[in-house]
């Protein structure tokens, strides 16, 4: 295919940033809301240090298994298999991104009816709720609008339709997986630092799996755009995990700005604008040497170094350190067992979600199992 024109790159790399970047500050932003949160049902999944120190190893087991899968069985029944399943997740992803901006265009006499999904298991007192699902009015039309773009993506796979679902994985990723720690984000960060520079520099594993993965579990942008439009085909693109897993850390980090009770949000700018830096610097030495990059190896110690050394500036390393999220701001947090498991493809941002998918408002479901 001809080489994109420096137009139609930038154009690529700088709407792949712009759309990195929506879903970390707004997912930062409601993930203060979702720990806020009252009522123990709504809390949000808690990764302990535990759990973080697991994270590459599963990871690197799941990505290794889907490389497996695309060489012994057939690629197109498996992506079939797999844009079914994410065309469910999908739609409840985007429906729960949407609600809060859907609610405002709804008039006050709209007649919002409640409804209950409630399935159970047993009877007496052996009965156990398997799924309690409460809903109204308004979220069936938020549902029916992400049908909307469900079928789209599920028909033509298009690439704005794909960015959609996208978005609003990341977001979720952002808004419903929290760090307990500071300490616990670090292990976290510089465990998926080796995983992604060990299977993009070390193996073709990662980018086989991107290319191969046809799934909502990356953001493409097209850098032909200006040349063919809407149906363009020659896409940069960015996996889902360099948005989530370093966004987790920078929400982190605007709790515990909140938490100093300073009214200022210097660690999440901090952070924030690292981010951009690291992101930045991947692109320019991916458009440099012509090769696919492991983005959390310019992310990790962009989104770690730059607020650390804003805490040593400013007395308040011991401060940050020492900061536990669940302790001051969710308490009773379950938990975490069951968490994404690919970095840089995280296709299993999936498992993730499908139990705390909309925790603002008062969906739950009960007896989640571990992976």
């Amino acid at each position: 295919r001809p080489p994109a024109t420096p137009e139609g790159m930038a154009l690529a790399y700088g709407s792949l940033v712009l759309m990195a970047l929506l879903p970390i500050f707004f997912g930062a932003l409601r993930s203060v809301s979702c720990a806020k949160s009252k009522n123990s049902s709504e809390m949000p999944e808690t990764i302990t240090s535990r759990d973080a120190a697991r994270f590459p190893i599963v990871a690197s087991c799941t990505l290794l298994g889907l490389y497996l899968f695309f060489k012994i069985f057939s690629q197109e029944y498996i992506n079939l298999l797999l844009s079914m399943y994410f065309f469910v997740l999908g739609i409840l992803a985007l429906s729960h991104t949407i609600s809060p901006m859907m609610n405002r265009f709804f008039p006050a006499n709209f007649p919002n009816k409640q409804y209950q999904l409630l399935f159970t298991q047993g009877s007496g007192e052996s009965k156990e709720e398997i799924v309690n699902y409460e809903f109204d009015t308004k979220d069936l039309v938020c549902l029916a609008l992400s049908s909307v773009v469900g079928v789209w993506y599920l028909l033509r796979k298009h690439w704005i339709a794909n960015n959609l679902f996208g978005l609003a994985f990341s977001l979720n990723g952002v808004e419903l997986l929290h760090l307990n720690n500071v300490s616990t984000g670090c292990i976290l960060l510089g465990g998926l630092f080796i995983y992604d520079v060990f299977w993009v520099f070390g193996t073709n594993v990662m980018v086989t799996v991107a290319k191969s993965f046809e799934a909502p579990i990356k953001l493409v942008f097209p850098q032909d755009l200006l040349e063919k439009g809407l149906d363009a085909d020659n896409f940069a693109m960015l996996g889902l995990g360099d948005i989530v897993i370093p966004g987790i850390f920078i929400a982190l980090l605007l709790r515990f700005d909140i938490s100093l009770k300073k009214n200022t949000h210097t660690y999440f700018y901090t952070s924030f604008v690292a981010y951009i830096f690291g992101l930045g610097l991947t692109i320019f030495i991916m458009h440099i040497f012509k090769h696919a990059q492991p983005a959390l190896l310019y992310l990790v110690p962009a989104c770690i170094g730059f607020p650390l050394l804003v805490a040593l500036a400013k007395g308040e390393v011991t401060e940050m350190f020492s900061y536990e999220s669940s302790a001051e701001i969710l308490p009773h947090t379950p938990r975490l067992t069951h968490f994404p498991t690919v970095s840089g493809s995280p296709a299993s941002l999936a498992d993730s979600m499908q139990q705390k998918l909309s925790c603002p408002r008062r969906r739950r479901q009960q007896s989640p199992s571990a992976m």
